[in-house]
């Protein structure tokens, strides 16, 4: 099953996240401290544990809440704290339809679990009964005389009753029948109800989440008596990071508590070698560690005499750079994070069961450098296999050329509680920092490393640069080429400054809105030969217009497409009046100077399919108008 969407309610400061749409590979939920960014995740979580966790009315319903709905007379044994749609995959879907027939499922195989405090799951779904007793009859041999009854049947109920009507018949060929149609029914429901059946089929497939965070890492010493026979849900979360690597060691056979000292040295270097390939594949602060597990003995006194038995596992992690051997617990903070993450990840890797993974804060205490290689981790080893949501505040864990894949998580308080969104425009400067960040790591690592920077003048102009070029360049179409870095810089004031700064060091070309002999300030920089005339890309220009901003370039029709749903509006092509660029004729429609111009843009990377589904001639036009006109700048 894929995870589409999400609703958290009433659990810790989130009192109703509504739905929000998760990734079909990674989602990133960025917030600052105590946003209820660990709150949204745990709920999810205890959807279905990998370990146990359990929802509890004392210590997970909102605290200022709880008395008063009480007093309300609310049950909130019965609030569902979470709520998370899925779909089928494909796999499966054809696995379903083997067992119950074609076009049993609507909404293309979606289901919706949920948990309440009571700790019962819930599992909901649209369904066809009519279509599953078409399918048990057109999949029976039928007596003759037999089938026209059956035609008229349904209900499951009633298919049952008839086949129970035919195996008490005199007729041998009617009992057949019966008897064919009830092992049918029994195979696929047996004495179920169609629905309860369905229920079953699915929650055996509803993927486990696996919740890692600070609180997981190993400990230095493990008990491995206590570790690999104790109950699971009366072991800590750091101990169930350390039996996630005692299985790995195939401890489960015995091989660690061997008393054969070869056999179980063996065990121990296999172990070693497979965590200091990860490491050192992941790890690029330090190529030069290895990690030395290593088993300490205690002698007990028995009837027989005394003897030795296998006490702790320890593990130190030797470093060939400096020529010694530390504690694991010794070693960084971020590294003893991600050594543990290898080890708690070993147990879900190669499993057939499908699992979701929950990281709460990965990566914190690592260097910049080595969030990258994390982020590289979760894009080779987890994603591919696994849908991944992880948490962060960190500018360095959040992907610039993904930001579709980010959720914003703010806390408004004791009204609305936490929210998650992946609308920025409705976000407090303190929860978008880290997006910020992101972005102007990316613009400055991209200014000094690409040769060749388009300058543009703000982020609507990179996306629709961007999104339309990839689109005509899918079409075997002339969008932008692959050489050129996008540099948004924030309106044409800053345009002159930026290049003033910077145009003798790199090579750059700028797209401005309107004329090119519009811009004085542009046409003294080219007298001063700090910016060549041709490298001023004008869309005025390229439109053959007086005046033209980037909106221009599609045709109104199209941008309306886009105008209307992130305003609300139903503006029509007869309401725009004036000669002048469309974004002040939309402007004087919602009696404002200047509006929002990143919303239609923002609209567009969010729902792309709503534009290029029906884009018109014209549309297209005009952007490869654009990027000719830019490509024939490059040197």
């Amino acid at each position: 099953m894929e995870l589409k969407r999400v609703r958290i309610k009433h659990f810790r400061n989130i009192i109703d996240t509504r739905d929000v749409d998760i990734d079909d590979s990674v989602t990133c939920v960025v917030g600052k401290n105590e946003s209820g960014k660990t709150a949204f995740l745990q709920s999810l979580y205890r959807l279905n544990p990998a370990r146990p966790a359990q929802f509890s009315i004392p210590e997970n319903y909102p605290a200022w809440l709880e008395k008063k709905h009480k007093l309300q007379g609310v049950d909130l044994s019965k609030e569902k704290p979470v709520q998370a749609d899925f779909v089928l995959t494909k796999e499966a879907f054809d696995t379903f339809e083997a067992a119950f027939g074609p076009d049993v499922l609507s909404d293309g195989g979606e289901v919706t679990f949920s948990r309440n405090y009571k700790n019962d799951v819930d599992c909901t779904f649209e369904y066809s009964e009519v279509q599953f007793v078409k399918h048990i009859r057109e999949a029976s041999d039928w007596a003759t005389g037999t089938k026209t009854k059956a035609n008229g049947l349904a209900s499951v109920e009633d298919m049952r009753q008839y086949a129970s009507e035919l195996q008490a018949d005199e007729d041998e060929a009617k009992q057949s029948t019966g008897k064919s149609v009830t092992q049918r029914l029994n195979n696929t429901v047996g004495q179920k109800s169609l629905s309860e059946a369905i229920a079953e089929w699915m929650i055996e497939r509803l993927p486990k989440f696996m919740y890692f965070s600070e609180y997981s890492s190993l400990p230095y010493s493990v008990d491995i008596d206590r570790v690999l026979t104790a109950d699971k849900s009366s072991l800590k979360d750091d101990e169930l990071t350390a039996r996630s690597l005692l299985l790995m060691a195939a401890a489960d056979d015995d091989y660690l508590r061997n008393p054969d000292y070869e056999r179980r040295k063996r065990e121990l270097e296999n172990v070693a070698n497979v965590l200091t390939q990860d490491v050192l594949k992941y790890w690029s602060q330090n190529p030069s560690l290895r990690v030395q597990p290593d088993i300490v003995q205690e002698t007990k006194p028995t009837p027989q005499g005394q003897t030795s038995v296998l006490k702790e596992l320890k593990i130190r992690i030797w470093d060939d750079r400096h020529q010694l051997s530390l504690p694991f617990n010794e070693h960084s903070t971020g590294f003893q994070w991600f050594f543990s993450f290898l080890a708690a990840f070993s147990e879900f890797e190669f499993s057939e069961d499908p699992v979701i993974i929950l990281l709460d804060e990965p990566a914190l205490g690592l260097h910049a450098k080595a969030q990258a290689d994390f982020l590289r981790f979760i894009d080779e080893r987890l994603s591919p296999k696994r849908q991944v949501l992880y948490s962060t505040h960190s500018p360095f864990m959040v992907r610039p050329g993904k930001l579709e894949q980010v959720r914003l998580v703010e806390d408004k308080g004791l009204e609305l509680g936490s929210v998650v969104t992946s609308d920025v425009t409705t976000t407090d400067p303190d929860t978008l920092f880290p997006l910020q960040g992101a972005l102007g790591y990316d613009l400055v690592q991209n200014l000094f490393v690409a040769p060749h920077n388009l300058v543009v003048e703000g982020t609507s102009d990179y996306t629709f640069l961007r999104l339309i070029s990839d689109y005509l360049t899918d079409l075997d179409r002339e969008g932008l080429d692959e050489k050129w870095s996008i540099v948004p810089v924030g309106g044409i004031d800053v345009i002159p400054s930026f290049v003033a700064l910077l145009g003798q060091h790199l090579e750059l070309t700028v797209v401005i809105d309107g004329k090119r002999s519009g811009s004085q300030r542009l046409a003294n920089m080219t007298k001063r030969k700090l910016l060549k005339e041709k490298r001023i890309i004008a869309v005025a220009d390229i439109l053959g217009q007086q005046n033209g901003d980037i909106e221009d370039l599609f045709d109104a029709a199209d941008y309306l497409k886009l105008f209307n749903p992130s305003f609300g509006k139903k503006v029509k092509i007869a309401d725009l009046k004036g000669d002048d660029a469309i974004v002040n004729k939309l402007a004087r429609i919602l009696g404002v100077h200047r509006y929002n111009h990143g919303k239609p843009a923002d609209y567009l990377l969010r729902n792309a399919n709503v534009l290029f589904d029906s884009v018109s001639a014209v549309t297209l036009e005009r952007f490869e108008k654009v990027f000719v006109a830019i490509n024939k700048t490059l040197i």
